[in-house]
């Protein structure tokens, strides 16, 4: 029976080393899934763009716009231009994009304030768009000195 006694007295030694050994590898592995949860869905810190430097101002020269109906717009605006401009920007494709923009459009739909400025708004964006070399904005805005619906 003494033969029986060691068994009895070692097995749950080497069970416990096993339940131990089990426990600390659901703890290393519930760690380094918390871990790799949270580096995974941290919020990203995007580098925000910095804001361009306002530069030189360019007027454009006015410009009649045919809208529907029978009516007009006459609409002259500047482009601000940003300190990454090497010269005042030629507004020929601004006003390209304005002529695009506006014409057709309903007396009706540019009398709204909310309307024009959702047009401005995209005008802006294209603008924008159309003077941006090698990912340097040239022109940051228009402005319009100008907008005389007829």
């Amino acid at each position: 029976m003494a033969k029986d006694e060691k068994t009895t007295e070692e097995t749950p030694a080497k069970g416990g080393k096993k339940k131990l050994i089990m426990i600390i590898a659901i703890a290393v592995v519930l760690l380094g899934g918390g871990a790799g949860g949270y580096l995974m869905f941290k919020p990203k810190t995007a580098a925000a763009e910095p804001e361009p430097t306002p530069g030189v101002v360019s007027v454009l020269d006015a410009v009649t716009i045919n809208l529907a109906d029978g009516h007009y717009l006459k609409l002259k605006m500047t482009l601000q231009a940003t300190t990454d401009a090497a010269e005042a920007p030629d507004g020929s494709k601004a006003l390209d994009l304005a002529i695009t923009e506006y014409s057709g459009r309903k007396m009706d739909e540019l009398m709204s304030n909310a309307e024009r400025d959702r047009t401005k708004k995209e005008l802006v964006e294209k603008v924008v768009k159309a003077y941006t070399v090698e990912k340097k904005k040239e022109v940051m805005d228009i402005y319009f000195t100008t907008f005389v619906i007829q």
